[in-house]
């Protein structure tokens, strides 16, 4: 066999075992100048799963749900964000299996690519990178005006809090992945303490237990009246709206993967517990929000973006009377969006490294350094973060809002693509005559989760669709109708580039033939760890009921 010309160099020139370190080393060379370092495997399993919930738990859910409420009343808010909910639990369930089979860089994009078209893969993955990163400037400037509840803009500039922000995010770069997590873990258990508290709060608050509130028992009150939906068909259209946006960054987790020690043990904790966080942390509080703040307020009409001093929960302590805990409230809000801020790096620089890895990006971008870093991706992402000083310009706000456009539909092309590809992944697992129980873990809503998370992803579009035609209490709005609905024709424009491009006439990858072995993550390159993933310690019997609940709900 013929060696290749560096290994053939250092065969004639020592003793074997140098032949071998030095033609290793050649190669490891030659790989690292073209962009093939592997990625840091430093997320731990608390990591793990404090990103499946510390993602998507933001201003969506403090603030925008106040203007679902004011627009859609109590029960429409409850009914969106159940049935965007169990979409969302579909999603990851599916997004589970591949990605504890599969984990690899890209996630959700690579199995777009192999298990439903290359052209698909292509249009998806830079949608959801360019989604991420023209949202960057605009969390940072958010972040920005939620400092505005304690500072006005005329007492500081905008561009001084934008400045902090990018300060911060790059000191987060520099610790790599590890950074991410350690930073995304702290936030998440911080947001998580602020759910429950409000939760408890609000119980309190509507059973007449706050001696500052002049309302006494609230009970059901606001149901009745202004009533549990308001606008009639429109108004429960305009929550998914809201409800998606909430939910965006949970498929993060499928992404942390590739960058995790034990996946096979990590992952599937995060996806098991995904129903207990959607039930507990998103239906639960807008449920307890819907009683005991009244959706005709004139406060929640500025309920959108960072805007705090419309958030819901801040007006429920208002309206109760209590002093000082607004302040609380609001810093938690602020820090909601510093994780978002993290989890926007994150997402765009794994997403954009995987598409330049295999050649459907500037080749630039698949370098990674010694830490396992994509450095020329965040630098990129750095630089349109740069954008968040258009604050300081007149017409930020038109800028802001055609540049989130891009951004509109991306989660549901995500989660539809995830969907598809668990489906075909499962159809072509059949063809090639494999069975289920080789897997190493299994989706607990099989096939039968996928489609029914397909359809409400259709419905979702629907619905957002008819939103954005026809707009509450305005007339039909050719921009506003672009804003909410631009990301589908970029999509389907790069989808027809890519074709054309790569001269592919055929539509979908030919499941019979389709490599079901690249990617895996073979057992030998796991960490070792004792017992079992369903909660039997070795040698230590079964955990205790208070440790088996702590693990359910957390």
């Amino acid at each position: 066999m013929k060696l290749p010309r560096h290994e053939a160099e250092a065969a004639d020139a020592g003793s074997p075992i140098d032949n071998v370190e030095a033609g290793t080393a050649a190669v490891i060379a030659e790989k690292e100048e073209r962009g093939e370092r592997k990625l840091a495997r430093s997320l731990q399993g608390r990591h793990m799963q404090m990103i499946a919930i510390g993602g998507s738990i933001g201003a969506g859910l403090f603030v925008g749900t106040g203007g679902a409420l004011r627009t859609g009343g109590p029960g429409s808010l409850l009914v969106g964000f159940l049935i965007i909910g169990t979409m969302m639990m579909c999603t990851v369930h599916a997004l589970g299996e591949l990605a504890i089979l599969y984990p690899v860089n890209g996630a959700f994009y690579e199995y777009a690519v192999r298990f439903i078209d290359p052209a698909w893969g292509f249009a998806m993955g830079w949608e959801y990178a360019i989604g991420w990163m023209v949202t960057l400037p605009f969390e940072i400037t958010a972040a920005g005006i939620t400092l505005e509840f304690w500072k006005s803009r005329e007492e500081v500039s905008p561009g001084v809090w934008a400045g902090v922000f990018m300060g911060a995010l790059i000191l987060v770069q520099l610790f790599g992945v590890r950074g991410y997590g350690e930073v995304e873990f702290v936030l998440a258990i911080i947001k998580i303490l602020g759910c429950i508290g409000f939760i408890i709060l609000g119980i309190v608050i509507d059973c007449g237990g706050v001696p500052t509130d002049t309302r006494g028992y609230i009970g059901a009150r606001y149901w009745h009246d202004p009533g549990a939906f308001r606008n009639g068909f429109k108004g429960f259209c305009s929550v998914f709206v809201t409800a998606a946006f909430s939910f965006g960054g949970t498929e993060m987790v499928g992404l942390a993967a590739a960058e995790a020690k034990d996946p096979r043990r990590s992952l599937p904790k995060a996806t098991r517990q995904v129903f207990w966080r959607i039930a507990l942390f998103y239906v639960l509080n807008v449920f307890v929000m819907g009683l005991v703040v009244p959706s005709d307020s004139d406060v929640l009409l500025g309920a959108s973006g960072a805007n705090t001093k419309a958030s819901p929960f801040v007006l429920a302590v208002q309206l109760a009377g209590i002093k000082g805990l607004p302040h609380v409230i609001n810093a938690i809000i602020t820090l909601a969006v510093l994780s978002v801020i993290n989890s926007c790096t994150y997402g765009s620089t794994r997403v954009l490294q995987a598409l330049a890895s295999s050649d459907r990006a500037p080749r630039i971008f698949a370098r990674l350094d010694r830490a396992g870093r994509p450095v020329y991706c965040i630098a990129l992402q750095l630089a349109v973060g740069l954008l968040a000083f258009l604050t300081l310009a007149a017409d930020a706000q038109t800028v802001f809002s055609w540049l989130l456009a891009v951004t509109g539909l991306s989660g549901q092309i995500t989660y539809a693509s995830i969907l598809l590809a668990h489906l075909r992944f499962r159809r072509a697992w059949r063809l090639q005559g494999r069975g289920l129980e080789a897997l190493p873990w299994r989706s607990g809503l099989g096939e039968a989760g996928s489609w029914v998370g397909l359809v409400l992803v259709g419905c979702s579009l629907a619905a957002i669709f008819y939103s954005g035609l026809f707009p509450i209490h305005e007339s039909p709005n050719a921009a506003a109708f672009f804003q909410s609905y631009l990301a589908a024709p970029i999509t389907l424009s790069l989808f027809l580039f890519w074709k054309a491009y790569t001269r592919d006439c055929g539509l979908g990858v030919d499941l019979r033939t389709v490599d079901l072995d690249c990617g895996r993550r073979m057992e030998e390159e796991l960490d070792p760890v004792d017992g079992d993933a369903e909660g039997v310690e070795e040698g230590k019997g079964k955990k205790s009921v208070w440790r088996r609940v702590l693990r359910v709900v957390f």
